[in-house]
């Protein structure tokens, strides 16, 4: 009987498990995950469940008896420590094998730690997992000083959830504007105004130059310029690092900070297909290859996986996706905005209800966001398919349907 291993105990390794039963493998499936719990959704961690609105068990994929009931071997808690791809092996921390007939990886990503005197203090904090949510949650509270060392989404929606807690938030961006390298400067401005108006200590274009601590324990941070900056804890939230480690083990290619793989998910070695975070795919309608760290792809990508493990011949042709949800901001963002030209504003920008367009400079649009609207995404995909310029001023317009601006 065929064995296929998934690496990765989290939302993707839990879906693909789900897509070989619902596509009749009845194979053994395997599942190893790092972490001690059942496979749950990051996105939660850094919103309602450290606003205290859910629990784990509402963002776990599935309960423990899911697993049993469809025959799924999941080993939480156990780290493959390499991929003997030659020999179709896997190695567990004892020293053991299992051996696959085809293999899923998704590994994810770990927290960026940044190389700060005073970055092992206690009170300092990273955000992956749920133990590392918990923590953070249990440690801010009323009157709570938390300092935030990068303005990316994990830093942004803390510091929101943080002041939904009543705590005195400060950020520290090293960049000029937070979320800049996402969303250009004309987005971003829309971000930061909304941090400083609910009143979050946002500090641009400066860099950290230490944790200061006493007697081992955080006190805050101070900044290049020598400004210091009190606080009873610190997240760093410096980005994310692609675990790749086991793929470099299968001698897997790899650039652009992930796996290489065709726009059906198979990497350099036929047997070995990549989803998540690591995966670096083709992808046919944007026509380059796409690596984003966002819920979207570990939800959607291993149904395409799985079909294809099972000998179909599916490709991945969802448009990039993620969301974000900050004090009375909610938005969607669809697309790829690499290498814009222009920006074009549709709607209330100060009241923030409006949808943002950002398009190449022959005017097709590349990547769209709704923000405190819920009704234009599927217009605004159909945009980017269609590869079409648009007329900007119609586009600008809202009194004119989405699917009117098409020149």
């Amino acid at each position: 009987m065929p064995t296929i291993v998934i690496i990765g105990g989290g939302l993707a390794g839990a879906k693909a498990a789900e897509a070989l039963r619902q596509q009749d493998f009845a194979g053994h499936v395997i599942v190893f995950g790092a972490e001690e719990h059942l496979p749950y959704e990051r996105p939660p961690l850094s919103k309602e469940f450290l606003a205290g609105d859910k629990q784990l068990e509402d963002f776990t994929v599935f309960d423990g008896n899911w697993y049993r009931d469809n025959n799924i071997d999941l080993r939480p808690g156990t780290s493959i420590t390499k991929i003997d791809a030659a020999a179709k092996t896997v190695e567990l921390p004892d020293g053991s094998t299992e051996t696959y007939d085809k293999l899923l990886l998704a590994t994810g990503s770990r927290s960026r730690h940044l190389p700060i005197p005073g970055s092992d203090a206690s009170g300092v904090h990273y955000l992956r997992t749920i133990d590392d949510a918990r923590r953070l949650r249990d440690a801010i509270g009323e009157g709570t000083r938390l300092a935030v060392v990068g303005g990316g989404w994990i830093g942004l929606e803390v510091a929101a959830g943080a002041r939904g807690r009543g705590a005195q938030v400060s950020v520290a961006e090293a960049a000029p504007q937070p979320l800049i390298g996402a969303l250009g400067p004309e987005v971003a401005e829309v971000f930061a105004e909304l941090h400083r108006a609910h009143g979050v200590d946002l500090r641009t274009g400066v860099e950290v130059a230490e944790i200061t601590t006493v007697d081992g324990a955080a006190t805050g941070i101070r900044l290049t310029d020598g400004d210091s900056i009190d606080a009873d804890q610190v997240l760093v939230a410096a980005g994310a690092v692609p675990e790749l480690d086991l793929a470099d083990s299968a001698g897997l290619a790899t650039e652009g900070g992930g796996v290489l793989v065709t726009a059906g998910l198979q990497s350099s070695n036929a047997d070995i297909y990549v989803v998540g975070d690591i995966a670096n795919a083709d992808h046919p309608i944007l026509q380059q290859r796409v690596r984003t760290e966002h819920w979207a792809n570990a939800l959607n990508q291993p149904t395409v996986a799985v079909t294809n493990m099972l000998g179909g011949d599916a490709e991945y042709t969802n448009l990039p996706y993620f969301f974000t949800d900050q004090y009375d901001l909610g938005m969607e963002y669809t697309g790829l905005s690499t290498g814009y030209a222009r920006v074009v504003f549709r709607g209330d920008v100060p009241g923030r209800t409006f949808v943002v367009f950002w398009l190449g400079d022959d005017d097709r649009i590349l990547a769209g966001m709704q923000v405190n609207i819920w009704d234009q995404l599927d217009d605004i995909k159909a945009l980017i398919t269609s590869g079409s310029p648009v007329d900007v001023d119609r586009l600008a317009d809202p009194n004119i349907p989405l699917p009117q601006t098409v020149s």
